[in-house]
């Protein structure tokens, strides 16, 4: 048996040499002699990088090979050391320090001069073109920093920094690297750490952790701010607070990590300042123990509550009457989605009722009594400060799954199970100072993107997204970036399009905003939504709401609700992302319903089966979407398109809401690959019957498709309508009085309808009379057509010379114009009249043959006809 190990109270540099030798040495098993550094089992905690057996496991009479690295001193490889009289025993050593009197000697010997035994060994796979992981890569990378003190040591060597180069192209991420190497502490750092530790007492004030220390130096100690970070490292705390007597001062240093405790309002009191997260103060002459004493009391009062009810619970929450019928209530909860109603009387709490009881009553024939008579009236309730702590017992000791939260008698909001394993998710996210991962860091639940909001969005942008929480936080509402930005921002593309819930009054919210910005504000009191406009941007604000349909592909009801039933209306579950703009939760990402799972997958998921059936334009959004990133749709959901197809549900869709779905297809997809899919679902069949992609239709768009592309690349300031032009090509097939069924059923605005077939018409006519010689015949049957419909001509003609003489139009024929206007003519002595007219249609055609090239030409031409 073969046995990789090295020394007592393993490193980096330990572990990164087991895991490369393990990569020549594949039978061998990988043994610690004894005890890790604590960093390094927190390491082996957290990603549990190679296989590790213990070493009571191990049979010692069975070793026949000992591969030992990072040591070759006989006391620091624990019982392994009484293999070493073994003369049976073959023994290989994998070394970065210098030989000594005593040390170990083997059969393989590879000993060499550089910065840590884990450059030895990158050096070895990269000769042997031994393939690594980016987690192998990473522990490697590991071994070096450490040992090297992140390469700043004088034992470093160019060896090391190549060797780091090597692992970094092989994935090594730093993320993980930084989060467990510290630099070493001086002497005297050491010294003063141990004192502090030694001194320190833990205060725990509402669930936060506080570290206070002290100690005293007869002379000027340095920067002692980052012995702060080592001991909240140290104990894994939320917040230490360092008090250093020197000199006949004193400094206080505080650092938090929690929210709850603003170490600068702290350090306000003592003549100082900072930032929440970091802040110092300095007091002349003054008792440790009297600053300890007042330190104590002030950070009771300074500690701010945990998250409470308040902050976690669902409002506004929908409610029954104590004297509806339970008929009554059956149809809410299928109305809205829920499974227990809070049950009122005059206004008050009085109960809760369930799906299930409510069920159970309407089985045994009671749907007509009231809902009181089945309602629950001694349910455990909180009120809107109760601590979480409070209600994760509550909960889980009385197996509650709906907590009422109460203010005077009266129901203010609802936690549900949901709610509160979310949110002890996030708190366990926001504690966790490593990532579980080797892939490039990508932002998780409960996480801040306030970093990479910074980085992505313009700087008035995000300054508007601040300050909007701002507001929200004075109004006492809650407020989420929403939509397409957020999910776009995940996806590391640009989207510049804002749109912003508040949980509370939208139209309130976006008054004062407007204010604010000295910017206009559209409100539409109906829908709970607005429109903040600045000079350069333009925000939507919405209340958050929840809806609900009376009948199939109806347009929804809507009320108003939380977030949490806001994003629940969306279409799919890439597009249900909000992110907190309050100060206190700034950034934090809302993932519901598992987008980020859907995102990473490249996947189109509806929320719930009944989605097509609720808004059947929903499947045509599926497929936009899904051409659109290059996602794929789920299998479930493309049944459940199959299922709404036959049930004959598109048939009631309004047919404006289908012409704006065909529009945006056609603007941000490949129309081709688009109605090919559509095609594929039948669902061409909705805007006519007899609309069929076949393979002329498919030669007309991909013609369409060819004829807007040359064009564009002409960089003319024109820009065509493309979804009407797509719009025309895919009508192309259909008769005269198909098209005009089709367009009413897509309810196409008047206008564009009379354009598109007004278009078509005479696209007709001209491809029947082309092609032509003469220029000026040409232009005389161009120049009275639309771009669109001269794109059109151009992209459904298969003749090629027809084809050349619209781009002659296009390109040459329709920029000539005479030089001489009417006051040229009044100047060369002829009278005004409707000679003028004459001449300079006359000047036109000459100039179109190509006759006259000048000013001259045309005065010479004017004079020699007159």
């Amino acid at each position: 048996m073969d046995i990789i190990t090295s020394h007592i109270n393993a490193d980096f540099d330990s572990l990164a040499s087991m895991v490369a030798a393990k990569k020549l040495y594949n039978e061998a098993q990988i043994v610690f002699p004894g005890s890790q550094e604590k960093k390094l089992r927190d390491f082996i905690g957290v990603f549990q990088p190679v296989d590790i057996k213990r070493i009571k496991d191990i049979d010692l009479s069975k070793v026949t090979r000992l591969i030992i690295v990072d040591t070759k001193i006989p006391g620091r490889i624990g019982p392994f050391a009484e293999l070493l009289s073994n003369k049976g025993i073959k023994i290989h050593i994998y070394d970065h320090h210098p030989f000594n009197k005593g040390d170990i000697r083997g059969e393989v010997e590879k000993i060499e001069s550089v910065g840590a035994t884990a450059t030895i060994f990158t050096e070895i796979l990269k000769s042997r073109k031994i393939h690594l992981t980016p987690m192998e890569a990473t522990i490697l990378t590991l071994g070096i920093y450490e040992e090297t003190g992140c390469l700043l040591f004088p034992s470093t060597t160019g060896r090391d920094l190549l060797a780091v180069s090597y692992l970094l192209k092989k994935g090594a991420n730093l993320n993980i690297v930084s989060s467990f190497l510290k630099m070493e502490l001086s002497i005297e750092e050491l010294d003063l750490l141990n004192e502090l530790v030694r001194s320190s007492k833990e205060m725990v004030i509402h669930g936060i952790r506080i570290m206070v220390a002290k100690a005293s130096r007869d002379s000027y100690f340095g920067d002692a701010a980052h012995l702060a970070h080592r001991m909240m490292d140290i104990e894994d705390i939320d917040a230490v607070i360092v008090m250093l007597s020197m000199e006949g001062k004193m400094l206080i240093v505080a650092r938090s990590r929690v929210s709850e405790l603003d170490v600068s309002e702290v350090m306000k009191e003592f003549g100082g300042g900072g930032h929440p997260t970091a802040a110092s103060a300095t007091i002349k002459e003054a008792s440790l123990e009297v600053i300890e004493d007042r330190l104590t009391k002030l950070l009771y009062g300074c500690v701010k509550p945990g998250k409470v009810a308040s902050d976690i619970m669902t409002r506004p929450v929908i409610s029954i009457q104590w004297d509806s019928p339970i008929k009554e209530a059956e149809a809410m909860m299928t109305r809205y989605g829920v499974n227990v109603l809070p049950v009122l009387r005059e206004g008050r709490y009085a109960g809760v009722i369930s799906r299930e009881i409510v069920e159970k009553a309407i089985f045994h024939g009671f749907g007509k009594n009231r809902v009181i008579e089945f309602s629950t009236t001694d349910a455990t309730t909180v009120g809107p400060h109760t601590p979480i702590r409070e209600i994760e017992t509550m909960m889980i000791e009385q197996n509650q799954r709906f907590m009422s939260v109460i203010e005077n008698g009266r129901i203010v909001g609802a936690i549900t199970r949901t709610d509160l394993l979310r949110t002890l998710y996030e708190e366990f996210l926001r504690r966790r100072r490593i990532e579980k991962t080797v892939a490039r860091e990508k932002p998780t639940e409960g996480r801040s993107l306030s970093s990479w909001m910074k980085d992505r969005f313009p700087p008035d942008i995000y300054n508007l997204l601040k300050l909007s929480g701002e507001v929200a936080d004075e109004l006492n509402f809650n407020a989420y970036l929403v939509g397409g930005s957020v999910r776009d921002l995940l996806r590391g593309e640009e989207n510049l399009d804002i749109d912003i819930v508040i949980e509370g009054d939208g139209i309130v919210f976006a008054k004062i905003f407007g204010e604010r910005l000295n910017a206009r504000v559209r409100t539409h009191q109906r829908f709970g939504t607005a429109q903040v406009i600045t000079d350069k941007l333009r925000l939507d604000i919405a209340t958050a709401r929840t809806e609900y349909y009376e009948s199939p592909a109806a347009l929804p009801k809507v009320e108003i609700s939380s977030i949490k039933k806001d994003l629940y209306r969306r279409d799919f579950t890439i597009n249900t992302f909000a992110i907190k703009l309050n100060p206190k939760d700034f950034g934090l990402l809302i993932d519901f319903f598992g987008g980020q799972r859907d995102l990473r997958e490249k996947t189109i998921r509806v929320l719930h089966n009944l989605s097509f059936i609720e808004d059947p334009t929903r499947a045509f959004r599926a497929i936009r979407f899904s051409e659109r990133f290059g996602f794929k749709i789920s299998k479930h959901t493309e049944n459940l398109i199959k299922s709404a197809i036959k049930m004959n549900l598109f048939e009631r869709l309004s047919g404006s809401r289908l012409y704006e779905e065909l529009l945006l297809s056609f603007n941000e997809t490949e129309p081709v690959k688009t109605l090919k899919r559509l095609s594929d679902f039948d669902l061409l069949k909705v805007i006519h019957p007899n609309l069929i992609f076949n393979e002329e239709l498919e030669a007309t768009l991909k013609s369409m498709h060819e004829t807007l592309s040359w064009f564009n690349f002409l960089f003319l300031e024109e820009r065509p309508d493309r979804g009407i032009l797509y719009l025309m090509a895919l009508l192309s097939g259909l008769k005269n009085d198909e098209v005009k069924a089709a367009i009413e059923r897509l309810s196409t605005p008047p206008r564009s309808g009379v354009m598109i077939i007004k278009n078509m018409s005479q696209s007709r006519e001209v491809l029947r009379r082309l092609p032509l010689k003469d220029p000026v015949e040409i232009y005389d049957l161009l120049s009275n057509l639309s771009l669109e419909a001269l794109l059109f001509s151009m992209a459904v003609s298969k003749d090629r010379e027809k084809q050349k003489a619209i781009s002659q139009y296009l390109t040459e024929l329709r920029k000539v114009k005479p030089l001489l206007k009417g006051d040229d003519l009044k100047d060369m002595g002829i009278q005004p009249g409707p000679v003028y007219a004459k001449i300079l249609k006359e000047l036109l055609e000459e100039k179109l043959r190509g006759r006259l090239k000048s000013r001259e030409d045309e005065e010479r031409f004017v004079r020699h006809s007159g």
